[in-house]
């Protein structure tokens, strides 16, 4: 198919659709991302300043100009994007339907604009199992997205409760529904003789515990000496990661006791990053774990993506 077939009004009305049929600018990119094969140019487009339908008719743009490189790509995002008849991604934030109704309306016209464009294009027709598999990726990949912003809200409201043992309760529950999210195969807080484990997860082969604190105070090195008693008293490669949401003291990040080089220290910035989506829980904990071993430094301040 010859590029010069699509007419500006079809790609005008693919344009219109790619803008409606998620509700997110970073949802409308991973669609894109996972549709098209070349999806370099995407990171060309600025998706945080611009409006969607900016971001989207910048990309369009682009890809015509660049018919060499973009042409099956582009007939790619006419073909899917005009195959999309499930809208409940949606729902969430559609309160009244009328995302979902100007999705539908924006998807039927572009249908309409480009019926009969893919009768003899092959390579679209063998990419069909690849374009399953990619919706699918797709899917998934919003309903993590939709998980992760729902933990975000309810760690708003957490915040919100003035009961402190109710917050801690409340605070744990939300880890170790954050860290199932992540597949580290968390497991509840638990008691045994003489102590109390706020949890514990499995990440990169090896075992953690978990201490969380949510006070209106700094921890102290104490309280990392307590934690650190804990540890030793499990197996030996055993770690720990602390999350303190106010943070730690001076003195934790000073003490070059042993019984502290055992576990990493995540602050509420760190926790902040993660629910907002900058960098996932894994990532982060991998960072800081590689960062305490070449330095002997548990706390590490991860920069924001």
């Amino acid at each position: 198919m010859n590029m010069q077939r699509i007419s500006s009004q079809a790609l005008l009305a693919l344009k219109d659709a790619l803008a409606n049929i998620y509700y997110r600018k970073k949802d409308i990119r991973q669609f894109i991302e996972l549709t098209m094969e070349n999806p370099y140019i995407v990171s060309t487009i600025d998706w945080q300043e611009n409006v969607k339908f900016e971001s989207v008719s910048q990309l369009i743009d682009r890809m015509v100009a660049r018919q060499d490189l973009y042409k099956t790509d582009l007939l790619k995002l006419l073909q899917e994007t005009s195959n999309i008849t499930d809208f409940s991604h949606l729902a969430y934030w559609d309160k009244d339907g009328e995302l979902t109704k100007r999705a539908k309306e924006a998807v039927i016209k572009l249908r309409a604009q480009t019926q009969g464009y893919f009768d003899a294009i092959d390579e679209l027709n063998k990419a069909a199992v690849k374009r399953s598999a990619n919706i699918e990726r797709v899917r998934l990949t919003i309903s993590f997205s939709e998980k992760l912003e729902n933990l975000k809200l309810l760690f708003f409201d957490i915040a919100a409760n003035d009961n402190p043992q109710q917050r801690g309760f409340q605070f744990e529950k939300l880890l170790n529904d954050l860290f199932q999210l992540f597949d580290l195969q968390p497991k509840a807080s638990y008691k045994i003789t003489g102590e109390q484990i706020d949890g514990s997860f499995t990440f990169d082969n090896s075992d953690y515990l978990l201490e969380a604190k949510w006070q209106k105070m700094q921890v102290n090195a104490g309280d990392l000496y307590k934690f650190g008693g804990k540890i030793a008293g499990k197996l030996k490669n055993t770690l720990g990661l602390f999350i303190s949401l106010d943070g730690f003291s001076s003195e934790c990040t000073e003490t070059g006791s042993p019984i502290v080089k055992s576990m990493i220290l995540m602050d509420g910035q760190d926790l902040m990053m993660v629910l907002d989506g900058r960098i996932r829980l894994n990532e982060i904990i991998l960072i800081k774990r590689r960062h305490a071993s070449d330095t002997g430094e548990i706390y590490h301040r991860v920069s924001g993506a």
